[in-house]
């Protein structure tokens, strides 16, 4: 019996999860979760595997590897694979949903604002003091993880190589598709059998054929809606792709945003907690009022619940298959690396002064020596940000 096997753990792991304890975890989630993906799945990890002991570190690895390889937002169907883990069926709503709602009215808020006043609040201050604790939040889980998902010298290796192909900006699929690859081909250069699924090569190039393009068009909910299902339909990688996507058909082709709107929007979508594709609310609030908003947002997420619904399943079929289960031990590595380079570009902005990296430093010794849960260690970051923003800068 080994740490993550313990007789608590295990009890945990087998009695049934109520609908309400999971909306009650990422209802909070949804509320507290600042700093993007990386540190939305440190922080699930913390909640979900340290805590309840709901799964072990090898079965979350698993579901992030497995998020990883289908479109849509990471954190978003990584919430939606524990509700049917631990729930069935209604858990996958009562999650997902839990997870996206509290973002969601937040972030119309913002727009509300928005429109009536032309400008954006100012979250900086309150961002001064979230980044340093979710740099330590997300390293905290990165150590973890890194343990359970570094199994052999070769996992080490491919982890490494992960890790510098990501710093060299090559293509977040291509990177942990590659570190899939490649454990299957050691196991089938030892095996002398077995292949490379031609699927996969399907998957990848999925990434790499461009939105079709779209005549000028007249706003309206239902466009707005099928825009917004394209891309939760398609969209892989970070909200820079995100960007682009948005650019492309709202501002060049339809004209219905201009540049200025576009940038505010994502803005508000990385400053805000919760999911990134939330930035999808904000402009459905902007172009069409509430339903806008609702619209917009029902357009962006669905795929991610369809996606997990159809994958879900699957993923123990995955673990029992020994080729298939060198492919997620790879993309396992292949995601952690992603979560490096996340965390150094973070780093680079968060901790920019002393305070910085002594908050930083205490969140890391609270969190690793007495296990203070990391939801009341963004909410102490984000006042001594208020507090501390306009003095220090």
């Amino acid at each position: 019996m080994n740490e993550h096997d313990e007789p608590g753990r295990l009890d945990a792991r087998r009695r049934p999860t109520t609908l309400r304890e999971l909306a009650l975890l990422f209802l909070k989630l949804g509320t507290i979760a600042f700093g993007g993906p990386a540190a939305h799945i440190a922080m699930m990890e913390d909640e979900v595997v340290r805590r309840r002991g709901w799964l072990s570190r090898e079965k979350f690895l698993d579901l992030l590897g497995a998020t990883n390889l289908i479109p849509g937002p990471n954190s978003t169907e990584l919430a939606i694979h524990v509700g049917y883990l631990r729930a069935g069926w209604p858990g996958l709503v009562v999650a997902g949903a839990c997870f996206i709602l509290p973002a969601a009215l937040i972030v119309t808020s913002f727009a509300w604002v928005y429109v009536r006043y032309g400008s954006l609040p100012q979250a900086g201050r309150v961002l001064y003091g979230v980044k340093p604790v979710i740099i330590a939040v997300v390293l905290q889980a990165l150590w973890g993880l890194g343990k359970t998902a570094v199994k052999t010298k070769l996992l080490a290796v491919v982890g490494l190589a992960a890790v510098v192909f990501s710093f060299l900006r090559f293509n977040e699929l291509l990177v942990i598709f590659c570190a899939g690859v490649v454990l299957v081909s050691s196991r089938v250069l030892r095996r002398r059998r077995g292949h490379v699924s031609p699927s996969l090569l399907a998957l990848l190039l999925q990434t790499s054929i461009p939105a079709a393009a779209s005549a000028a068009a007249p706003f309206g909910l239902w466009p707005l809606f099928l825009f917004f299902l394209k891309v939760g339909s398609v969209l892989f990688g970070s909200g820079y792709v995100l960007l682009a996507f948005l650019r492309g058909d709202l501002v060049e082709r339809w004209h219905w945003l201009t540049n200025g709107q576009l940038l505010d929007a994502v803005a508000v979508g990385q400053v805000t907690p919760g999911p990134v594709f939330t930035t999808a609310t904000f402009i459905g609030y902007v172009l069409g009022g509430g339903p806008g908003a609702v619209v917009a947002t029902l357009g962006i997420f669905l795929p991610a619940f369809v996606f997990v619904a159809v994958s879900g399943p699957l993923v123990p079929r995955v673990r029992r298959s020994e080729a298939a289960g060198a492919f997620l031990d790879g993309v396992n590595v292949g995601s952690l690396a992603l979560m490096v380079v996340v965390i150094f570009e973070l780093g680079r902005s968060a901790l920019i002064d002393a305070p910085t990296i002594v908050l930083a430093l205490v969140s890391a010794v609270l969190l690793v020596r007495y296990r203070v849960n990391s939801a009341w260690l963004v909410l102490a970051g984000a006042l001594l940000g208020l507090l501390l923003g306009g003095v220090t800068r």
